[in-house]
């Protein structure tokens, strides 16, 4: 592993990055991916990353977030990832997750300059335990947000509906 990723997951893992990388990092990524039009989002040059759009689970107002994502490689290509909901080891469950947890079919990622409409599930039991250990393997830092809050981290799978691009 490189030094460069190793000294970028010891940052991440402390209550400083925590407190702070809320409030900068999806501001710079949001901002970046705009004026690239989708082509860069700058988190993405650490680990892959999504821009998630999905109706407000109260105010039914589009929500636009980029997210550190885990790519699963389906047989015909790109077919789902796996969203995890640490919320940077902060208490709250982040507000996106309650988006998608009322809008399940209505999100919309936008991977690698592509919009794609994806349906949105929450992971538990057996499949939750083992796709946390899939995410501790690709992101160990993971390990130190969950330690150090009481909620169980929410992971969802986002699985691309066949056929169906986002709005353009």
């Amino acid at each position: 592993m490189a030094a460069g990723v190793r000294l970028v997951q010891k940052v991440s893992s402390t209550r400083v990055f925590a407190r702070i990388a809320p409030h900068v990092v999806p501001a710079m990524d949001r901002t970046v991916h705009r004026l690239t039009r989708g082509r860069v989002l700058l988190s993405a040059r650490m680990l892959p990353g999504v821009v998630l759009t999905v109706p407000g689970a109260r105010s039914g107002q589009l929500r636009t977030t980029p997210l550190a994502c885990m790519p699963e490689a389906g047989e015909g290509g790109q077919d789902s990832w796996i969203l995890v909901g640490s919320n940077f080891g902060r208490p709250g469950h982040p507000a996106w997750t309650a988006n998608l947890l009322a809008h399940p079919e209505a999100a919309v990622i936008n991977w690698k300059g592509r919009d794609l409409s994806v349906r949105a599930r929450l992971l538990a039991g057996e499949e939750r335990a083992r796709v946390w250990e899939a995410a501790l393997a690709f992101w160990p830092p993971y390990a130190a947000y969950q330690a150090r809050i009481d909620r169980e981290i929410r992971l969802f799978r986002l699985e691309r509906l066949a056929g169906r691009e986002g709005p353009a």
